[in-house]
């Protein structure tokens, strides 16, 4: 039997064809098609006679259904292939019929397009495909375009028919020239999308968690998530769904990698530019709708693609807000006021309370200087504790809680407690309220005046001596001071924390919880024993001299 001639390709159809390869699996082309009888059916294969010396061995698998029903039976004539070696193959015979009335049919107009192909085999030269009909084509390893060739058998693939051989009974496909095809379209597509500064009509083809692809013009751009609104990196899917149109404009594209990026806001007018026109300034009061809550606070939105923040601090006058969810919920609409514009950082922050009743405007309306009031304790420090009282809190410093000296707030209380003070002071300039505790009990000096007058004389311990003076203390959380000048002849320099000293009541004030004692007013009552001889009328006490002396 003549060797067939191997199949002859034009350059223009085919690009980088091995045909090495070709040649030698034409030479490979041994196949005769024939006729034959089936004379007898043993085991699992069937005799036919091709008119031959000898029969062809038929596997019954070719010639049974899907359930193992023999489709032929002894006597049948049945169209075979002679593959050699005695074998011959009904299943060929039937395909080349396919590719036989493929071709006989075959017009190069109706076939410009691409077809589908699926894999089902290959060899040295490259790959065995078919169509949905059965019908076999060859695809070069060269034509494949296949990076891995490894796993692409039983996979379907677009190609392109570049040789229809009517002598050889074959059709060559490609999927390279498809792949080159596509290649320069997209880089023609690419560079008159990227050379377009206007703004282009997209649509979504995916979704993911950090962006969208949007298909412009046969190309696929990234969205990132940040591109998407001025209000910053958004979800994606919160607001689009794949098939949605969007206006989009070129951002930037990178040839190596062949990224294109493309932005939506970029395609949008700027919201900050019209914070510009429409003029809005720091205190203006807007409408706002709260988008969403943090545990520092809120996100609101304007309505033109800017959010505003509202921090914690500026929900409430209450300083002990816990969570702002107990003030305010998503979606609701509420009025605020702009209290910062940040034009380059884009940053707009906003304020619920300004727009409250301020509560110690409300206070002052309540309650005056010197008030008894009750209030709770919200917080202990080291320096006293924060009573509230009504929507205020006032201060109770340490040394106002108790006369005495060493008690401290932290000693006194826990955050929670219920008390009653004095209200010392309302500062409106500082908007600050001083409270008293110990105002509200008798001071140990107002005890003291109710057993001593001035002029007694009395007798204390050295608690701590200074440059002006000494400190006495005469029990019961009364100190009394002796100034410098009025040590008299007592040298100061003799003494000594802890020395007893005996001095002349001087001065009394029960409201600043002060005594003031003289040793040198002692010495002169003593000098003036004679005014025990005086006339009762005319007596003048040791009381009288020294108010004299003080004036």
């Amino acid at each position: 039997m003549a060797v067939n001639k191997s199949v002859q390709f034009k350059a223009d159809d085919i690009d980088d064809v091995d045909f090495a390869a070709m040649l030698e699996e034409s030479f490979k082309k041994t196949e005769e098609d024939s006729e034959g009888t089936i004379v007898e059916i043993r085991g699992d294969e069937a005799l036919v006679d091709i008119g031959k010396k000898s029969e062809g061995r038929l596997p019954l698998s070719e010639i049974t259904d899907a359930k193992g029903n023999l489709l032929y039976k002894v006597g049948d004539t049945i169209k075979v292939v002679i593959t050699g070696r005695g074998v011959v193959s009904h299943k060929k015979a039937l395909r080349k019929e396919k590719v036989k009335a493929f071709i006989d049919a075959y017009e190069p107009e109706k076939f410009a397009e691409p077809i589908d192909v699926k894999i089902v085999g290959k060899n040295k030269g490259g790959f065995v495909a078919t169509d949905a009909n059965g019908v076999e084509f060859f695809l070069p390893k060269t034509q494949s375009g296949f990076k891995n060739s490894n796993d692409v058998v039983g996979k379907s693939y677009k190609v392109k028919i570049i040789k229809v051989d009517k002598d050889e009974q074959s059709i060559v496909v490609s999927r390279k020239k498809l792949l080159d095809e596509d290649r320069k379209k997209r880089k023609e597509a690419i560079a008159g999308i990227v050379d377009n500064a206007d703004i282009m009509q997209g649509t979504i083809k995916k979704i993911t968690t950090y962006g969208m692809f949007v298909d412009v013009g046969g190309v696929d751009g990234l969205v990132h998530y940040s591109e998407i609104s001025y209000k910053g990196p958004v979800n994606p899917s919160s607001i689009y769904k794949e098939g949605d149109e969007v206006a989009v404009k070129v951002i930037s594209y990178d040839n190596e990698k062949r990224h294109l990026s493309l932005s939506i806001k970029a395609a949008t007018p700027d919201p900050w530019d019209e914070i510009i026109k429409d003029g809005l300034e720091v205190g203006d009061t807007i409408k706002v709708i709260v988008s969403n809550i943090e545990p520092y606070g809120a996100f609101v939105d304007l309505g033109n693609d800017i959010e505003g923040f509202l921090h914690i601090s500026e929900i409430s006058w209450d300083k002990n807000i816990k969570n702002p969810k107990d003030h305010i919920s998503e979606g609701e609409e509420i009025d605020v006021e702009v209290i910062e514009i940040d034009m380059k950082d884009r940053r707009l922050r906003v304020s619920l309370k300004n727009l409250l009743p301020k509560p110690f405007d409300e206070f002052k309306k309540s309650y005056k200087e010197g008030e008894v009031v009750n209030g709770v304790v919200t917080s202990v420090t080291a320096f006293g504790a924060f009573i509230k009282i009504g929507a205020v809190e006032g201060l109770l410093h340490n040394e106002d809680a108790s006369w005495d000296r060493s008690v401290r707030c932290k000693d006194l209380f826990k955050v929670g407690d219920e008390i009653s003070v004095k209200i010392a002071k309302i500062d409106e300039k500082e908007q600050k309220i001083s409270l008293s505790l110990k105002e509200l009990k008798q001071s140990p000096v107002g005890e003291f005046a109710t057993k001593h007058k001035v002029g007694d004389v009395v007798k204390g311990k050295i608690r701590d001596i200074k440059d002006f003076g000494v400190f006495v203390e005469l029990g019961d959380n009364v100190d009394a001071l002796i100034r410098k000048e009025d040590l008299g002849s007592v040298d100061a320099n003799a003494l000594k924390i802890g020395d007893e000293i005996e001095a002349a009541v001087a001065f009394i004030d029960e409201k600043k919880n002060r005594i003031r004692l003289s040793i040198r007013y002692l010495a002169k009552q003593k000098e003036r024993e004679v005014l025990n001889e005086i006339n009762d009328n005319d007596r003048v006490s040791l009381g009288d001299i020294i108010k004299e002396q003080l004036q």
